[in-house]
């Protein structure tokens, strides 16, 4: 049987990157999966890239509003019939010196980042607590771990989901619920690639491993960690970084 067959998960921020590369791998070992995004264009068209209806739906989402995620998790609820696990995803950068960020894009990161995890897990943990069984699977950061010049907007909230995501596993293992995390570092994206190249090379230089990640590899520890196979593991955080800043 393949590791998530029969199960439902719900990632945010799904229709491209990271997310899209978790819903692959996740419709790949058996799973139905519900996109949560903004931009509800690029969810479907990427529940259609997934194979349809009958294995991925689509819903737009705001992480930061707690009435749309009642609807992403409601899509997973009555479209498929369970909530297994979550995988919260989304995010945004809005780099800047301390000395140039503006409030309003520090508020706005850690809006997303923080409060959208918190929700996500919340409300989450409340409907898996009643099947006592779940996984619920947060993204965070290397810039979590050791911050970076110019995101202490991102850091600061990457960090926070570190915390968050161990005080939610210590409340929900009674419940069956388990509750990890990732840090992954540099991963090859069109984000990523559109650095200045003087960027680029800085971090490769932190690299051990002397390569970018690949989305496929965050993804397949996601799957880890929202299978079956990670089920005596609660509270952790994985960093997926070829061992940058060990």
């Amino acid at each position: 049987m393949s590791l998530l067959e029969n199960r439902t998960a719900v990632i945010t921020g799904a229709a491209q990157g990271i997310g899209f590369a978790i819903a692959q791998e996740f419709v790949a070992a058996g799973a139905r999966v519900v996109i949560g995004d903004l931009d509800l264009d690029a969810a479907n068209a990427a529940a259609e890239k997934l194979g349809g209806r009958d294995v991925a739906r689509a819903v737009r989402a705001n992480v930061v509003e707690s009435d749309d995620w009642d609807t992403l998790l409601a899509e997973a609820l009555d479209g498929f019939g369970s909530l297994d696990v979550v995988v919260n995803n989304a995010g945004i950068t809005r780099d800047a010196t301390m000395r140039t960020m503006t409030e309003e894009d520090f508020d706005l990161v850690i809006a997303v980042h923080l409060k959208g995890t918190w929700h996500g897990t919340r409300k989450a943990a409340a409907i898996m607590r009643e099947a006592k069984r779940g996984a619920i699977v947060n993204i965070s950061s290397l810039s979590g771990k050791v911050g970076m010049v110019g995101q202490t907007n991102y850091s600061a909230a990457k960090a926070g989901i570190v915390g968050l995501t161990k005080a939610a596993a210590k409340e929900m293992a009674h419940h069956g619920v388990r509750v990890n995390a990732i840090q992954p570092g540099l991963i090859r994206s069109a984000m990523t690639e559109a650095m200045p190249q003087k960027a680029w090379d800085q971090k490769m230089n932190e690299i051990p491993m002397g390569r970018p990640g690949e989305v496929g590899e965050i993804a397949s520890v996601a799957l880890f960690l929202a299978s079956d196979m990670s089920s005596y593991m609660t509270g952790t955080v994985l960093e997926v970084t070829g061992g940058r800043f060990m």
